[in-house]
C-alpha cells in the first residue's frame, strides 16, 4: 500500500490524512514561522506569515492547508520570502511597533533606546523589546520600516487590574489571545469586537478585564506574540538583565503543573507554563500558579523555626523546635490518649510528604485523625 507522503524542501515526509502542512513541518523540525497560529486550536488566517509555495501552484497558508499525497512544498522560496516581508511590513505598520525602525539613522536609534531606558516608566520602548516574535521576524527577514503606523490607536492602554496590562496600540489582532481563552482554557472571557478600523479584542460588553468574566489565568498573556499583553509585574523592568529559566513543579495544589520560572538575582520575576506537549497542564496555568510568587522573596517569610516562650514567639534552632514538638505530642498522647491528637496536611506539599504524614499519624501517634483539604 502506497504511503501518504509530501516533499518539503527536498525531504520526503509521511503524514496522516487531515494533517496540515505546518503540523507536518514542525513534527519534522522544519521551521515555518507564524504569528497567529496557536497549537491545538483552529487557524485564524490573520497574519499570513506562514505561507509556503506549492510547486506548480501558488502560495497557501500552511497552518490551514491540509497535505495531499505528492505535494512538493518550498518553505523559503523567493515568492515565500517576498510574501512574508509584505505581511511583516503590514503588521509593523498596524500599530506602535518601533522596534525594527531600521531605516532610522543608527546614532538616532541608539540615542532613542538609551533615552527610553532612562525614563522611569520606559513607555517609549516596548516592554517586550528583545523578546517579541514580530521583532524577531522583522530582523530575520530584514524588513525595513520608518515606523509610520497606518493609523493612530483610538483605544487607551488598560491598567485597571493588578495582573495584565492591555496595550491596544501594539495589538496586531492575530487572535491568539482569543484562541487561548476560548479554545484552550474555555473561559470565553474575550473575543473580537467591532469591525473595520474599530476592530479590537474586547472583554464582556467591551468592559475592562476586572469587570468581565476573566479569571486572570494569564493564558492570553503567554499566547501574545507582541507587547499588547504584558504582566503588570517587575519583569518589565528586568528584561535587560540576565535571566535564568528553571523548570519546576507548581506547589499550589495537587495537580503538579509544570512551569518555567524566570529568576534574576535569586528572585522570581516571571512564570510561564512549560511546554505545550508536557503533561499534566500542557503549558496552562491558573492565576495562583502564574502570578502568585511574590511570597517567595517576601521579607516577612519565616527563615527560622519559632517556639513560644513566656507567651511570645521566639526564634529557635530546628533541633530545639523538633524536640519541643516531640515532647509535647508525647505528653498529650500519654495524658489524653492518641485520639486527642489530630493532623492536618496540605495539597501544597508533595504526595510523598503527605504519605509520610499519614504514616507518622497512624504508626507513631497511633491515631487515624488525619485529614486533608485541597482548598487553599
Amino acid at each position: 500500500m502506497e504511503h501518504n507522503t509530501i516533499t518539503v524542501n527536498g525531504n520526503h515526509l509521511a503524514f496522516e490524512p487531515g494533517e496540515t502542512i505546518l503540523e507536518i513541518a514542525r513534527r519534522n523540525c522544519i521551521d515555518i514561522p507564524t504569528l497567529c497560529h496557536l497549537k491545538n486550536t483552529l487557524p485564524t488566517h490573520t497574519c499570513k506569515v506562514c505561507q509556503v509555495e506549492i510547486r506548480g501552484g501558488g502560495l497557501v497558508e500552511s497552518c490551514a492547508a491540509e497535505a495531499t499525497r505528492g505535494m512538493t512544498i518550498l518553505t523559503e522560496s523567493p515568492r515565500v520570502v517576498d510574501a512574508r516581508r509584505e505581511a511583516i511590513k503590514r503588521l509593523l505598520a498596524s500599530g506602535r511597533h518601533n522596534c525594527a525602525a531600521r531605516e532610522m539613522d543608527a546614532k538616532d536609534w541608539t540615542s532613542f533606546q538609551l533615552n527610553a531606558l532612562k525614563a522611569e516608566d520606559k513607555e517609549d520602548l516596548c516592554p517586550v523589546w528583545g523578546d517579541c516574535e514580530l521583532q524577531d521576524l522583522a530582523y530575520r527577514y530584514q524588513v525595513k520600516t520608518r515606523y509610520v503606523p497606518s493609523k493612530e490607536c483610538r483605544y487607551e492602554t488598560e491598567r485597571a487590574n493588578p495582573f495584565i496590562i492591555r496595550d491596544f496600540s501594539r495589538c496586531i489582532l492575530c487572535g491568539r489571545c482569543v484562541k487561548a481563552c476560548r479554545e484552550i482554557q474555555v473561559n470565553n472571557a474575550i473575543e473580537f469586537g467591532y469591525a473595520g478600523d474599530d476592530l479590537k479584542i474586547i472583554a464582556k460588553n467591551d468592559s475592562t478585564l476586572k469587570d468581565s468574566d476573566c479569571v486572570f489565568c494569564g493564558e492570553c498573556l503567554q499566547a501574545c506574540p507582541v507587547g499588547a499583553l504584558v504582566p503588570d509585574k517587575a519583569f518589565r523592568d528586568h528584561r535587560f538583565t540576565d535571566t535564568k529559566k528553571i523548570r519546576t513543579t507548581c506547589s499550589f495544589c495537587g495537580v503538579g503543573c509544570q512551569m518555567d520560572v524566570f529568576v534574576q538575582d535569586n528572585q522570581i520575576v516571571k512564570i510561564d507554563g512549560a511546554d505545550t506537549d508536557l503533561a499534566p497542564n500542557h503549558a496552562s496555568l491558573c492565576v495562583k500558579g502564574r502570578f502568585g510568587y511574590e511570597f517567595v522573596a517576601s521579607p516577612e517569610r519565616l527563615v527560622r523555626p519559632l517556639i513560644k516562650k513566656d507567651g511570645k514567639q521566639v526564634e529557635a534552632s530546628w533541633d530545639e523546635a523538633l524536640e519541643l514538638v516531640a515532647r509535647t505530642l508525647s505528653t498529650v498522647k500519654s495524658e489524653s490518649g492518641p485520639d486527642s491528637i489530630g493532623v492536618l496536611t496540605s495539597a501544597r506539599t508533595t504526595n510523598e510528604d503527605n504519605y509520610i504524614a499519614q504514616k507518622f499519624t497512624r504508626a507513631v501517634l497511633k491515631t487515624n485523625n488525619i485529614d486533608h483539604c485541597a482548598r487553599l
